[in-house]
This record gives structure tokens, sequence and C-alpha cells, in this order.
């Protein structure tokens, strides 16, 4: 159910409940792009990332990336490469730097359990801005996603572009109802779900920041984390809740800057 490209392995055990854009897999080879978007100008979002399994991610500091915990191989990982200040992954002039360190949240199991956030501390600051994180408060009216994984479930392959779209939130209940259909429990105090009709992340988004924008400025509220399929009617996008985990995040972003 991760938004990451699914170990063969695991779609064959749940390819009838999940789908490839959502299952548990190694940062390797799993991912989720923003389906129904379009493509973002050059500077509009300068603390998004791009980390070289196939995540996206959010300076929180300036040496430090928050993404997903399915992202990362585990606490201590140093084999990721960063790339950011650019929206054209081939683009010239990118800022990039590598893992030294990386931070796992201590009760990750798997993505429908809670608990997905990680942060990656960098050899070097990036010399970009970084994202604030928000509070419940945040948490109301029109959201932002953004990636550069597929535009579609059935896409073949991620974008170059990154791509981004408004989404409203979707209540809890009405979260919670639409994957109990799967038999997916929603951890509801440590999710947040967004979406709408053709509207959604996808593989290759995973560990990107849902975003709210406060006058000129933005606050981090979400993680992309997993979904049913991409944009399928009736089952929105979950998202790590920031502000449950904001003081946890916070600390743990003092120790590694």
């Amino acid at each position: 159910m991760v938004r990451k490209v699914a170990s063969l392995v695991t779609l064959a055990i749940v390819a009838s409940v999940l789908s490839a854009s959502q299952v548990g897999a190694s940062a390797q080879d799993d991912a989720r792009v923003v389906v129904g978007g379009d493509p973002a100008p050059q500077g509009k979002f300068p603390w998004m990332v791009r980390l070289s399994m196939g995540c996206g991610g959010a300076l929180t500091a300036p040496r430090v990336v928050l993404t997903a915990a399915h992202c990362v191989a585990g606490s201590g990982d140093k084999s990721i490469t960063v790339l950011g200040g650019v929206t054209d992954l081939k683009a010239k002039g990118a800022h990039t730097a590598r893992s030294v360190k990386v931070v796992r949240a201590p009760g990750f199991r798997d993505e429908t359990h809670g608990d997905d956030w990680a942060l990656v501390k960098l050899d070097r600051e990036l010399g970009l801005p970084t994202l604030s994180l928000g509070r419940a408060a945040d948490e109301k009216g029109a959201l932002t996603i953004m990636g550069w994984g597929q535009t579609s479930e059935a896409s073949a392959q991620q974008q170059q572009k990154l791509r981004y779209a408004s989404v409203p939130v979707v209540s809890d209940a009405d979260c919670a109802a639409a994957y109990r259909k799967v038999d997916v429990n929603l951890v509801k105090n440590e999710s947040l779900c967004a979406g709408k009709k053709g509207v959604d992340t996808c593989q290759g988004d995973s560990g990107g920041p849902l975003v709210r924008q406060k006058g000129s400025s933005w606050v981090q509220v979400g993680i992309v984390s997993w979904g049913l399929g991409c944009a399928r009617k009736g089952y929105p996008g979950v998202y790590t809740q920031v502000s449950t985990f904001r003081d946890a995040i916070r600390s743990a972003t003092r120790k590694l800057s």
C-alpha cells in the first residue's frame, strides 16, 4: 500500500487488496506521482527534495530531510543521495548531498500501522529554504500534494518534472469506513486523509510532503504514506499526520542538526 513500487513477492501476497503503489517493500524498489496534477514552476516548493531510492522528502532543517519511514532501509542507512533546488530532475544547477545518518520512527512496523516518518541527515547543507511543521489547526482547507511519481496507476514510469495538485481533507470517519471495505484499519490518531475524484498521490510520491499555504509561507501537515491504488473512487490517499509526531520530529531533528 506504500506509494513506492513494491517487490513482486509482496505484490503476490497482497495484490488482491492493495495496489503496487501502496504495498510495503524495500526502499530501493518502492515509491508514489501526483495524479491529476500540474507541472510545478521552478522555485515554487524550494524545500522539496528527491531521494535516490525513488521517494520524496522535505527539508525540515538545513541538513535534515523529513520523509517516510517505509522509504528507508532503517536507522543508520548511509546510502541515500538527495537532490534539491530544481523541479526538473535533469536540470543543471541541482543541489546534491548524501546521507550520513538516518533516524526512523522507533514504533514503525509498516505504513498501515502508523509511525511512518523518518529523518535523513545530510553530509552538508543544501543552501535551500526549510519547511515548518504544521499543527492540528492547519489540517483544514485546501492542501497541496506534490511529487515526481507516476501520473496514473497503470503508468510504467515516474516523472522527470515535479507535479503538484490541490486536495481537500477527508474525515477520519469516512476514510476509515472506506478502508474497512478492504480489511485495512486506519490508525486515526496518526493519519490524515486527503484526495478528490481524479486527484491523488501515486507510485514515486512516498515520503513527500502534504502542505498548506499560510499567507506567503507553507507548513507541512502530512507525509505521503499509503493508499489503495491511485485516485481510485472512494479511497483517499493516507498521510502520516505530522501534528501527532511534531514534538518527536522536532526533538530528533535537533539531535541531528
